[in-house]
């Protein structure tokens, strides 16, 4: 257990004054990605069918290997900025958006049912029971999923996707709020470690998660994985404190410790002193590396009269040609943890 030290580690004030990893689109690229489009389109090919070939790129590619290096051995978080997505239709950003990512990696399914592209937006009511919840046997109310809480206008706490790389697309705003929050989890580690390295020392033990609103009867499912591993010095983190929470209501589960809880106390804390906040605009492209950034958001406000609903269109990477080797006890998530193989993603549904 020591500090690790690269680009990846950053704090949010190195994020503020150094913005290479905020990259415009000129104007040649993005007449590119509409050729690729119409190529797509001539062909009818399906957004969820598509493959590089069916959406050719050449300067635009060369690009997308900058952002992956970016992705994998810099910072860990790339913003793209300028797509005129509002002269799209759904069909054609949805083609367009999976045809660019398909350049980056292997989508993965986002839920147990076969979903590569996950509609983020503000459902109302009822978001727990068509996407995960339990009930809590302390006050008897549900417990919506980490799943679920994505169709709502609520706050997101910090945690990671299972999956390599994250990528968002800004279709549209909302009135307000939104915010979205990145932290460094390589900082929080090495934070961790120089202040409280009793608590850090936790986070490299198991810690029982419930796979409630992923897997199929993921309500019942539990499984014991590290916050923190690293292998062959390269870092990674899975956290989400849902999960753990939705865990400790099942019997079976074995007891989370008051200084287990301290230890996630304190990591959450660290990210929000260390994080950095930043508001996508319309257009934008938000891509991270889970493995070294967590991300959190801001609960929000819709204004339909004046068509300032946020909607975002996210897909789940696999980036196998760069990715890292990760700790042997992490395939309990992850499945295949060496390099140079297709991981992360939710098991599906059995026929």
């Amino acid at each position: 257990m020591r500090p690790l030290h690269g680009p990846f580690a950053w704090h949010g004030a190195d994020l503020a004054r150094d913005q290479g990893w905020v990259m415009p689109w000129t104007a040649d690229e993005l007449g590119e990605l509409d050729a690729a489009l119409a190529h797509a389109e001539s062909k009818g090919v399906a957004w969820h069918d598509i493959t590089p070939a069916d959406f050719p790129l050449d300067r635009v590619k060369a690009k997308l290997a900058l952002i992956a290096d970016e992705l994998e051995v810099g910072r860990g978080v790339v913003k793209l900025t300028g797509l005129p997505v509002a002269r799209y239709d759904d069909a054609a950003l949805r083609l367009l958006w999976m045809g660019l990512a398909r350049h980056l990696g292997t989508a993965r399914h986002q839920d147990c049912r076969g979903q590569l592209m996950r509609d983020i937006r503000d459902e109302g009511t009822g978001v727990g029971a068509r996407h995960g919840q339990i009930t809590n046997p302390t006050d008897g109310q549900a417990f919506i999923s980490s799943s679920a809480r994505t169709y709502s206008s609520g706050a997101l706490r910090w945690h990671t996707d299972r999956t390599d790389v994250v990528g968002l697309l800004t279709a549209q705003q909302a009135k307000s709020g939104g915010i979205s929050k990145v932290a460094s989890s390589v900082a929080v580690h090495n934070a961790m470690i120089e202040r409280r390295p009793d608590l850090a020392a936790l986070l490299y033990q198991p810690i029982w998660r419930s796979r409630l609103g992923e897997e199929q009867g993921g309500e019942a499912a539990i499984y014991p994985l590290p916050v923190f591993g690293v292998r062959d010095g390269r870092f990674t983190s899975h956290y989400s404190r849902t999960y753990v929470e939705a865990a400790q209501m099942l019997a079976s589960t074995p007891r989370m410790t008051e200084r287990q809880w301290q230890a996630l106390d304190l990591l959450a804390s660290l990210c929000d002193e260390l994080g950095y906040d930043m508001r996508l605009a319309q257009g934008d492209i938000q891509l991270i590396n889970s493995h070294v950034t967590y991300h959190a958001r801001t609960p929000f406000e819709d204004d339909p009269a004046t068509g300032n609903v946020r909607r975002l269109l996210r897909v789940w990477l696999c980036m196998p040609e760069r990715h890292r080797a990760l700790p042997e006890d992490h395939a309990v998530l992850w499945v295949n943890v060496e390099p140079g193989r297709l991981r992360g993603g939710i098991a599906q549904a059995r026929a």
